[in-house]
């Protein structure tokens, strides 16, 4: 004969059974549930090569120009063509990140690597987690350098580059394609050392998509006051002109504060491209939707759109 405690006692079992079964596991691989825009300034290293080097003081001005004061560029360093294992590999009394990072003075440590593999990533990821457990790594997944598929460039012994590149001549279908094997092969690694970490530790910044998405744009005829994808650039590797420096910035500051940047006012490296008033106003409406839209539909910026 069942008992009204015994009944109670089975009951309490089963649910609770019920529940455990159903409840997410603490040592989930998945990533760590998406939260709201973030409002507190951020304390930010940048590890960097060169299609990065005037992004920190524009990323100072749009936090500024979105009422965030509080936000610090705690340091950065800078290395040309660089993978993130070299500079992590720097002796550690001269590693100025790696102090940062173990004294858990950083929220978002900023990486650029180029071509794969790159153990830096992990190994950035892996410390930063030790000091900080909220830290975010975030890598800037870039624009290929002469609009090729060319990790030899940065081997030992480096092939040569080309002295001249058309940028005009690519078509959007045609970027894709040249960029889908290192896109898909930085994502597998994110996603690896997110497993391995047991959470999303190390974010997408969709740099090279907006890139892109721009370049469509400009083939298009609907980029104001810019007439060619030659515009973009400085010379044949890729280095951004302002215009394109603005949109990686707004691209790092989206995924940085998990925000739009969509109605910030002209940055001041904007107004260096010479544009007139309304083609300078079109432009950058331009650039903060593409870079919104290419940070929100990254499965690994650790942003959705609202």
């Amino acid at each position: 004969m069942i008992t009204l405690r015994n009944f109670l006692s089975l009951l309490l079992l089963l649910t609770t059974g019920a529940w455990a079964e159903n409840a997410p596991s603490k040592t989930s691989t998945e990533a760590a549930p998406l939260s709201g825009p973030i409002t507190k300034g951020q304390r930010i290293f940048a590890s960097h090569h060169s299609y990065f080097v005037q992004i920190p003081p524009i990323l100072k001005e749009l936090a500024a120009s979105a009422g965030i004061e509080d936000q610090q560029i705690v340091g950065t360093h800078y290395i040309g063509g660089s993978k993130s294992i070299q500079h992590w590999n720097i002796k550690d009394e001269n590693n100025e990140a790696k102090k940062a990072l173990k004294a858990g003075a950083v929220d978002v440590l900023i990486l650029t690597p180029v071509y794969l593999p790159d153990e830096g990533i992990e190994k950035f990821a892996q410390f930063g987690l030790e000091n900080n457990p909220n830290i975010r790594v975030t890598v800037q997944e870039f624009w290929l350098p002469f609009d090729a598929y060319e990790p030899h460039y940065y081997d030992a012994p480096k092939i040569p580059t080309p002295k001249t590149v058309d940028h005009n001549t690519q078509t959007g279908a045609g970027l894709r394609e040249i960029h889908e094997r290192y896109f898909r092969e930085m994502d597998e690694q994110i996603s690896s050392i997110n497993k391995q970490l047991g959470k999303q530790v190390v974010f997408a910044v969709p740099a090279g998509q907006a890139v892109i998405a721009l370049r469509e744009k400009i083939i298009a005829g609907q980029a104001p006051g810019l007439k060619s994808q030659n515009d973009l650039f400085t010379d044949a590797l890729g280095h951004p002109k302002p215009a394109l420096q603005a949109l990686i910035a707004y691209a790092h500051y989206a995924v940085i504060y998990r925000k739009s940047p969509v109605g910030l006012p002209v940055p001041t490296v904007l107004k260096q491209a010479k544009l007139s008033t309304e083609d300078l106003d079109g432009l950058n409406r331009l650039l903060q939707g593409l870079a919104w839209d290419a940070v929100i539909h990254h499965p690994l910026s650790g942003v959705k759109a609202p």
